[in-house]
């Protein structure tokens, strides 16, 4: 799961700054920050970004159709359905839904609260935390359209090991001091902010047309995610014009490029701090590929950032102690390394 929707607020009454989205306020000051100290870069930029635009819109429209009629159908409900069994079936069946499931982090926080709370392994959520920020339907078409698709089946494989390790591990270290009682005191309510007591609630509808309430989800799913990739993507695209213009390829690829595990490392521990959301790191990864970047660090970064983007670890932070979070974030950056190691020698 990567996290394509958005929390809401209310925002009568506002200042115009505080009312306008903070993507949309990074674009304006990109444009500004050209007019002002580089003028004759201003239309070669705007026009970089709307070439590329134009030629990843066939994706994004594929994507934000996907995940509307994910939505609208209820296949979130779906998810629920890997956390029964063995444990050790639970821990495949979470990591697979977790690189698949195309829902936001604000649903994910009450519904695994729910199950830590029944008495769910700590295992089989892990594996579900790991894969869940790194990849989905919309996701792979951007990064498969952008990047290629080998790199997008690699990544979603890594995906699903990323699950698959740090699950295992966490089941045959159950009784070791990191993972024993791992909650906090207090979980938080279970409401969410996509506006759903019960996001993994009901049966899937398939066929969601024929009920006028499900069509309205369609709609709204599709705006809303049509809105947000649209914001992240133009951002993204102007800074990568900003970096094809003024960062050295000679820098890119003498810091995170060239053989041996050293580039890979840095590409995971760069990741995470650097790491804006799983759609706006792909036009910046393909820039800094073209500057030099390694192949295995190209990986190691989208994982390793992925995984510790802040509606990610948000939703991990809020419900377990702080040493299975160091937990989480330990297999983050052992399994982007690990990947990016595999990655760099098949690439």
């Amino acid at each position: 799961m990567a996290d394509l929707q958005e929390s809401h607020s209310h925002t009568h009454g506002k200042p115009l700054l505080k009312r306008i989205d903070n993507a949309w306020l990074a674009v304006l000051g990109t444009l500004l920050a050209f007019l002002v100290l580089d003028t004759a870069a201003l239309w070669p930029s705007v026009a970089f970004a709307l070439e590329a635009l134009g030629e990843t819109a066939p994706f994004i429209l594929f994507a934000v159709l996907v995940i509307a009629y994910l939505k609208a159908s209820g296949a979130e409900t779906v998810v629920a359905r890997a956390f029964v069994g063995r444990e050790s079936r639970m821990i495949v069946f979470a990591a697979l839904l977790g690189g698949l499931a195309p829902f936001c982090s604000c649903e994910v926080i009450p519904f695994i609260a729910a199950l830590l709370a029944a008495g769910t392994p700590l295992s089989a959520v892990m594996a579900f935390w790991l894969a869940s920020p790194l990849m989905d339907p919309a996701m792979f078409t951007i990064t498969a359209g952008q990047l290629g698709f080998d790199f997008a089946l690699a990544k979603t494989l890594a995906a699903v090991g990323l699950g698959l390790m740090g699950g295992y591990i966490t089941m045959l270290a159950a009784k070791s001091p990191v993972f024993a009682d791992p909650l906090r005191a207090a979980a938080p309510a279970s409401g969410s902010c996509c506006g759903s007591a019960k996001p993994f609630s009901g049966t899937p509808e398939w066929r969601f047309w024929q009920h006028a309430e499900r069509r309205a989800i369609f709609g709204a799913t599709f705006w809303e995610n049509g809105h947000f990739l649209l914001k992240w993507l133009t951002l993204a695209y102007l800074l990568e014009a900003v970096m094809i213009r003024y960062v050295p390829a000679d820098f890119i690829a003498g810091f995170l490029g060239g053989e041996g595990p050293l580039p890979i490392l840095l590409g995971a521990v760069v990741g995470a701090p650097a790491y804006l959301n799983g759609y706006a790191a792909v036009p910046l990864v393909d820039a800094l590929l073209q500057q030099g970047m390694a192949n295995g660090a190209a990986m190691s970064f989208m994982l390793a950032g992925g995984v510790s983007c802040i509606p990610a670890a948000i939703a991990v932070w809020a419900l377990v102690k702080p040493r299975v979070f160091a937990a989480y974030l330990g297999f983050a950056l052992t399994g982007s390394f690990l990947a990016g190691l595999i990655w760099q020698a098949v690439a």
